[in-house]
């Protein structure tokens, strides 16, 4: 089932996004999908159709600083959580989307989490996916240094940092072919640099982890944590953790799947999201 490539201008912000839509409609909710650092929607390439195949619209979208959305001066977009999760808002009910699914992975794509604590009528489902859930959670060396003044300002400028981190947190080799997709935002003009900098320097990881901590005891919505086992960033006790806390929670391990687990093992991904979307609530 193929996937589109839109627009759209949210304000002063165009966000970039991939969908796949079901052949016929149906009143399922649609899925969302969100990337870490520093990657960009085409990480859910492979999972996308199958969500549409299995009669779910899947959207996928670059978060404003990544891959093809609009990469706002500092002085004109924080880069925080509050002003992501803000654009994020902005993003749905530009798409006219009352209720939806959220899948969430990575550094930044924990955002989506603390959006959907903090709006949790909106969401039906929530999927986990190797992502930073606890007080524990550091920030590894190698998004870390992207942020360091000086020395993030000359790393993030070299469109290799793109292979080093993804390659680093996976533990795989990512095709040319693939690579030549996420290195383009920062061959085509520097704002991909200076915004993956602002958006590693203004992460405040120990803020929102301490936010998610406070929520998941209230959480009761279905949660499924799909985890990469050799993730060499995030340990799987933070996800067996998070399990404990929240009321309603399932674990599915992947062994051989590291911190990018969409991108090596799509059809591992979407074979446990699927049954997880389609279950019955009791």
């Amino acid at each position: 089932m193929a996937t589109k490539e839109e627009l759209i201008k949210v304000g002063s912000l165009e966000w970039f996004y991939r969908e796949a839509t079901p052949i016929k409609s149906n009143d399922k909710p649609p899925v969302l999908l969100l990337h870490g650092l520093p990657a960009q929607s085409y990480s859910w390439g492979g999972v996308l159709p199958e969500l549409a195949e299995k009669g779910f619209r899947a959207i996928a979208p670059d978060w404003i600083g990544s891959g093809f959305s609009a990469k706002p001066d500092k002085r004109d977009f924080a880069y925080t959580p509050d002003a992501f999760i803000n654009a994020f808002a902005g993003f749905i009910k530009a798409l006219e989307i009352e209720r939806f699914s959220l899948v969430a992975q990575g550094f930044v794509g924990s955002v989506g989490i603390q959006y959907a604590l903090r709006h949790p009528e909106q969401i039906e489902r929530l999927a986990i996916l190797n992502a930073p859930v606890s007080s524990t959670a550091k920030l590894p060396w190698k998004i870390k240094q992207l942020g360091i003044p000086l020395v993030g300002d000359m790393m993030t400028q070299d469109p290799l940092l793109v292979d080093r981190t993804l390659e680093g947190g996976s533990g795989y080799r990512i095709e040319d072919k693939d690579l030549d997709i996420y290195r383009r935002p920062f061959l085509k003009s520097s704002d991909a640099g200076r915004s993956l900098l602002a958006t590693v320097q203004n992460l405040q990881l120990k803020q929102s982890m301490a936010e998610m901590e406070a929520s998941w005891g209230q959480w009761t919505h279905p949660t499924l944590i799909v985890w990469g086992m050799k993730d060499p960033w995030l340990p799987f006790a933070q996800a067996q953790s998070l399990a404990n806390s929240a009321k309603n929670a399932e674990i599915v391990q992947l062994e051989n799947a590291g911190h990018y687990p969409q991108e090596h093992f799509p059809g591992d991904i979407s074979d446990a999201l699927v049954p997880f979307l389609r279950r019955t609530v009791v």
